[in-house]
C-alpha cells in the first residue's frame, strides 16, 4: 500500500512522485457536471423563492411547475428576467429549462428561477463563468423581508400617535 519512509529526503521524492493534480490549474478548464441524461442541474433562490433548475439541449423551452413559462409568469417583466442569463451568455433557443418553484411571490420565484439557469449553466458549460459573473447573474440576492416586532403593527411601522 503505502511506502515506508524513513528521512525527510526520502517524505520530499515520495510526495513529488505521488504530486495530486490540483481541481484547477491554471490554464485548465473545469469539467463540466451533467448527469446520464445530459442535464445540468442547479438551485437557485431570492427572497422566499427556491427554484430547482435542469437544463438540457433543446428548442428553448421553459417549463416552470408543470407550465408554460408565459402561463406561469403572465408579466413580461418576468418573463424577461428568465431570459437574462441565456441572452447574456448568448445561449438563448439552445435549452430546454425544466424547474420548480416553491415559496415566495412571483417576483421572486422568477428571480430565483434566474439564478439558477444562471447556475445551471455554469454547471453544463463551465466556460460561461466570466460572462455570467460579469452579468451579476450568480450573486444570490440576499435582500429578504424584514421580520415582525412585538409591540408595533408592522416591521418598523409604530401605531398612531394620539395625544389626547
Amino acid at each position: 500500500m503505502a511506502e515506508e519512509v524513513k528521512s525527510f529526503g526520502e517524505l520530499k521524492t515520495t510526495l513529488i512522485k505521488a504530486k495530486v493534480p490540483e481541481k484547477n490549474e491554471p490554464g485548465e478548464q473545469p469539467k463540466s457536471n451533467r448527469d446520464s441524461k445530459g442535464r445540468a442541474y442547479a438551485t437557485g433562490k431570492r427572497k422566499n423563492a427556491i427554484a430547482r433548475v435542469w437544463i438540457k439541449p433543446g428548442r428553448g423551452r421553459i417549463t416552470v411547475n408543470g407550465k408554460e413559462e408565459k402561463i406561469y409568469f403572465a408579466r413580461p417583466v418576468l418573463r424577461m428576467i428568465l431570459r437574462q442569463p441565456l441572452i447574456a451568455a448568448n445561449r438563448d433557443g439552445q435549452f430546454d429549462v425544466i424547474c420548480t418553484v416553491v415559496g415566495g411571490g412571483l417576483s421572486g420565484q422568477a428571480g430565483a428561477v434566474r439564478h439558477g439557469i444562471s447556475k445551471a449553466l455554469i454547471s453544463y458549460e463551465p466556460a460561461l463563468r466570466p460572462t455570467l459573473k460579469t452579468g451579476g447573474f450568480l450573486t444570490r440576492d440576499s435582500r429578504v423581508v424584514e421580520r415582525k416586532k412585538y409591540g408595533r403593527p408592522k416591521a418598523r411601522r409604530s401605531f398612531q400617535f394620539s395625544k389626547r
